[in-house]
């Protein structure tokens, strides 16, 4: 399959690239060293249309399609991860699941905010003891009158902190399983929502991920996003989306340390001439680009079965698992080819592979990318 990319995505794609390089770059070491939230790069973000890419211009968006969003994130993760991490969850996620399955007021009271980066969006999924298996959640949503009282703990939520609005998934009905689950749409400041501990992370410390501590938290009714049962298939639909984002930031995080690779070893001489000349060398550079090249194409093809409005969720499994090892695999080679150096924090790719480690962690590990692939493949469920 060829993926020629329209004039409006090449666009949008050169736009991004001149913005990350030149300001989210500059901040990315500060970001890391200080776990310091780079509040700055959302905001100029949100004025560029970078914080709504998939959002329609009536409620505040670029209206952009999936490629040129994907294009754009991949350039942020070159610069910063931390700032892709954030950027992914917020239009990936939380956008698409208001556009998607939120109802016109919702749609009009929420999505400016979140397009205009007024407000960063969260998803809080993962609980202390329910993450992979998100139908063992037990965080609860009773219906009183005009609210729905949540109770319960979430844990490891991109944004938790400095997200102004988080989309919560809590059980309405036990009793039905995964069609028990709902979403609620929770603002930043709903009595009985806290911000608890805040994870000490090996990477990506430029993005918060906390604990949301819900203790009879009273959400309006209207705030219900799509019907009660709808909670389980809104994460997932959304959660398609996200992993063909983590691919997007896979590729970007690994473009930038092949391009580490092979400028630093276009510099370094041994044995009375550059590394970049030995065979053994060229060799995992060669490697890297093709599994490099592969990835985009894997991103590629689930982007294109999207916008078709074909089942995608086989093929951004696939993304998702081969971009994230793959980013972990060129990482490793980049350090190893900066050799001593590469352990040092003078040079950026140990971030590089710290920040990477995680993409075969979150939004679902590797081996639950195996399992919905293989489900696919064989046309039937694995046994318990």
């Amino acid at each position: 399959m060829s993926f020629k990319l329209t004039e409006e995505q090449l666009m949008i794609q050169s736009m991004a690239r001149e913005f990350a390089r030149k300001h989210v770059a500059k901040n990315a070491d500060k970001a890391d060293k200080e776990k310091y939230f780079p509040i700055e790069n959302f905001k100029m973000m949100g004025e560029l249309g970078l914080m709504g890419m998939m959002v329609p211009p009536e409620y505040g968006g670029g209206g952009a399609d999936m490629m040129g969003y994907i294009l754009a994130l991949s350039e942020i993760a070159y610069s910063c991860a931390a700032t892709a991490v954030v950027m992914s969850v917020h239009n990936s996620i939380v956008c698409e699941s208001i556009l998607n399955f939120g109802n016109e007021d919702q749609k009009q009271k929420f999505l400016p905010l979140l397009s205009g980066a007024q407000i960063i969006g969260a998803f809080a999924l993962t609980e202390p003891h329910a993450g992979s298996d998100p139908v063992a959640q037990s965080t609860s949503a009773v219906k009183e009158g005009k609210f729905y009282v949540i109770n319960g703990n979430k844990r490891f939520i991109t944004s938790g902190k400095n997200g102004g609005l988080v989309i919560v998934t809590a059980k309405t009905s036990p009793e039905d399983k995964h069609k028990g689950i709902s979403a609620f749409i929770v603002e930043k400041g709903t009595p009985g929502l806290e911000v608890g501990n805040i994870e000490n992370k090996m990477g990506l410390c430029g993005s918060d991920t906390s604990d949301l501590l819900f203790d009879n938290c009273k959400v309006p009714v209207e705030n219900l996003l799509g019907n009660e049962g709808d909670g389980f298939k809104i994460a997932m639909t959304c959660l398609d989306c996200g992993r063909i984002g983590i691919a997007a930031q896979s590729v970007g995080v690994a473009q930038a340390a092949l391009d580490a690779a092979i400028e630093y070893s276009k510099q370094r001489e041994q044995f009375g001439r550059k590394i970049s000349k030995f065979q053994g060398l060229r060799w995992m550079i060669a490697d890297m680009a093709t599994e490099l090249e592969a990835a985009k194409q894997l991103m590629y093809s689930a982007v294109t079965m999207k916008e078709r409005g074909e089942k995608y969720t086989k093929q951004a499994s696939m993304a998702k698992l081969y971009a994230s090892e793959m980013v972990n695999r060129v990482t490793a080679k980049a350090i190893q080819i900066h050799g001593g150096y590469g352990f040092s924090k003078e040079y950026p790719v140990e971030r590089y592979y710290r920040d990477a480690r995680v993409f075969t962690i979150y939004e679902g590990t590797s081996e639950i990318q195996r399992i919905v692939i293989s489900n696919s493949v064989l046309q039937d469920k694995r046994a318990l």
